[in-house]
Parts: structure tokens; sequence; C-alpha cells
């Protein structure tokens, strides 16, 4: 796949107080245990990991990000070594004049170490992480909370869907999710074709009117799996099938299984870079496509994308499975952005998730809050029994 580092002019928003010069990088590695695996058509989560950062500036300007690492789990701890020993040492001593030059300087100075060490997921994620803090940093020295710093339009609720349901149990937790507030869901799929496909044909008669049901694979399927699950699946009223196919598999397989299956479908969240998702807008098969900001990009370099996939006449909808920083940043790039799309929040119990601050759920909605940048002050207290690992970096 391909990777670009180079942002977009409508990203490179400057720091409001001039040129940063970072004095400090914290990084956490936290994971709690779970009582219900997260199942998945590659694997199985058995626990919840999360890796939490925060930058500052050496006027005290602070903010806060998040590093993708949710499989397999004992990915965290390396994410934080690699934030702290590669990429914090790169920015050492610089007038830093927007995150996304900093973004960019990032990429250029590890694209040898990338090829290196064969190992552009980590880098990505870790870069990521970092922007998202320095876009925080930034919105928070505006005053402003990150969508209105992002675009003065922005709004102050996305919708939201529940995700993380297997569809083995759905008929369980998903009334429970409906107490939570959720009016939307998503379930895993990819097990077995003919029992995915009854049930959810038997959940579909349990939802209320106004409720919308998601499915994804996982990458689970070659192309004729994937057409047997959508044509069975045709006349269930699925508004999308994710991930069906894998990520990298040929541009006419996607093309076929548009033009055959009869669901929309629906991918993202493992393309890494400007390239892959300009080549999805315009190949036309995806109806909903889906950047993870805390695995590829960040806020530089999800933005253009989100706007080139709404001006391509798709659906911009952020995918994330982790913890709250970066639920948090997603729900805010999506209120920037705008468009039909609706937010992911993995709805499995997760305190690395539930008990970050800023976002209250109210029938089907996230509700933002109008603190600046994320609104995040410091790490909650009940999260800290759950660090792993915690390094800095200091200039």
């Amino acid at each position: 796949m391909a990777l670009n580092g180079s942002p977009a002019p409508s990203a490179a928003r400057p720091f409001p107080a001039g040129a940063l010069r970072l004095r400090r990088i914290d990084v956490w590695a936290l994971r709690v245990a779970i009582q219900r695996p997260v199942e998945t058509s590659f694997g199985i989560m058995r626990d919840r990991p999360a890796v939490f950062l925060r930058v500052e500036g050496a006027d005290g300007a602070f903010g806060f990000g998040e590093i993708w690492c949710n499989f397999p789990s004992c990915g965290a701890e390396h994410r934080v070594r690699m934030a702290v020993d590669e990429l914090a040492p790169l920015l050492s001593g610089r007038d830093l004049a927007s995150p996304a030059e900093t973004y960019a300087l990032m990429w250029e100075k590890t694209r040898v170490r990338v090829l290196q060490t064969g190992e552009p997921g980590p880098y990505s994620q870790a870069i990521a992480g970092i922007d998202m803090a320095l876009w925080d940093l930034a919105a928070r020295a505006a005053g402003r909370p990150l969508r209105h710093f992002i675009a003065d339009d922005a709004v102050d609720s996305v919708p939201a869907y529940a995700s993380g349901i297997h569809i083995g149990i759905a008929a369980d937790v998903v009334p429970e999710f409906r107490a939570a507030g959720f009016r939307n869901f998503k379930v895993k799929v990819g097990f077995d074709t003919a029992r995915d496909i009854a049930g959810i044909k038997a959940l579909k008669a349990t939802l209320k009117p106004g409720e919308r049901l998601f499915s994804d694979a996982n990458q689970a399927w070659d192309l004729e799996t994937a057409l047997e699950f959508a044509q069975g699946a045709r006349d269930l009223g699925l508004d999308w099938l994710e991930e069906p196919l894998r990520a990298d598999a040929p541009a006419g397989d996607w093309a076929r299984l548009a033009a055959e299956g009869g669901v929309p479908l629906a991918a993202g969240e493992n393309f890494m870079g400007v390239e892959d998702f300009d080549a999805a807008v315009a190949a036309g098969s995806l109806a909903y496509i889906q950047p993870d900001m805390a695995k590829w990009g960040g806020v530089t370099g999800c933005l253009p994308v989100a706007r080139a996939i709404l001006a391509g006449g798709r659906t911009y909808c952020p995918h994330y499975l982790g913890g709250g920083i970066g639920l948090l940043a997603s729900a805010n790039l999506l209120a920037a952005v705008g468009g039909p799309g609706l937010l992911e929040v993995d709805a499995n119990p997760n305190p690395l998730r539930s008990d970050i601050p800023g976002m209250t759920m109210t029938d089907g909605r996230i509700v933002l809050g109008t603190a600046p940048g994320l609104g995040i002050e410091v790490l909650p207290e009940t999260l800290l029994p759950q660090v792993t690992l915690h390094q800095t970096w200091a200039a």
C-alpha cells in the first residue's frame, strides 16, 4: 500500500501562538481485562489495550492523542517505545510551524526506517497519534473545540452506531446497547455463512423503527464466499457489508461484488495513504469509506481524505475501535467535515473508552463537549492502575 506523508493545504493550520518547540512527550500503554472477549473472523481480543500520549511545548501548551494498537494487544508497549525512542528525538530542537508541517517532517525522516524495518503500520500509527496530540494542542491554544478549530461550521453532535457485536450474541447484547442510547448496530460476521445470515435475519426482526443494521466480515472471505453471503443477505435490509474481502484484494473483485452482491460495501480502516483513498473513491465500488485516524493519518492526513470522500459522492464514516481519546478525536473530525456518516463506537465495556470525558450518548447521537481542543486536562485517575508502561522524552 502507498504511504504518503505530504499534507494537503487544507490541513495546514498553523499553531496559533506561533512556532512550537516541544519540551516533553509522555506516552502510556494501558491494558484492561474484559469479561466478554471480542471475537472477529481473524482473531480474538481477550483484553483491551490503548496507547495514550501527551505532548507539551516549551510555553506549557499541551495536547493529547492516541496511537492505534488494538490487535494484537502485545503491540501497545511497542508503540510506546516507537513514539519515545524513534519519533520524539526527530522533533527535538526544532521550531514547528504547524501540525501538518510536523507530520510531513516525521514521514520524511522515517521513510528509510520504514523500509529497513518493514513496519509501515507501527510508524503510521505512532505518527498519527503525535499528529492528533498536536492538533489538540493547537485547538486548545486557540481556545476552541477541535471541531470548530478545523471548521467554523462544525456541528456539536454526530450520529453513532454500536460496534464490536458478535453475531452469535447479538440478540442478547443489542437490547443492552439500545438501553444505553444506541439506535444503530454493527455485527461481526465471517464465521459461518448460513448461521451469519440466519442471525442477521433474526436480529433484523427485532429492530425498532428507524434503527439501522450493519455487518463487518473483517476481511474474512474470498470473492465467491463474499458473493454467497451478500446475495443471501441482500433482502434483509443491511445498510452495509464491511471488509468482506481483503483490503488488498484486486479492484476487479470489489467491483464485481458491488455489482452482483446487492449490499452496499464499506472499507478503509486498513488503507494507508492518500493514494489508497483516492483510488477507492475513483473506483466507485465502496459506498462508505472508513479511514481510521489513529491507524493512519491523524487529523492532518484524514481531513483532506474525508473531504475528498464527500466530494466524490461517497460517505465518510470514521473507523474506530480503541480508547476514548482517539474516539473523541474521530468524533470531532466527523463533526467538522459533515456529511451523512456515523461514528463507530465499540460499545463493549471498556474503561479506556468510557472513562475519557467529553462525550455523551443521547438518542443515537454523540454530543460533544465545549471545552477547548479535545477537552482532556489529565488522564483520569481511574485509569492509572491500568498502565503497563510509561515512558517520557524530554528535550
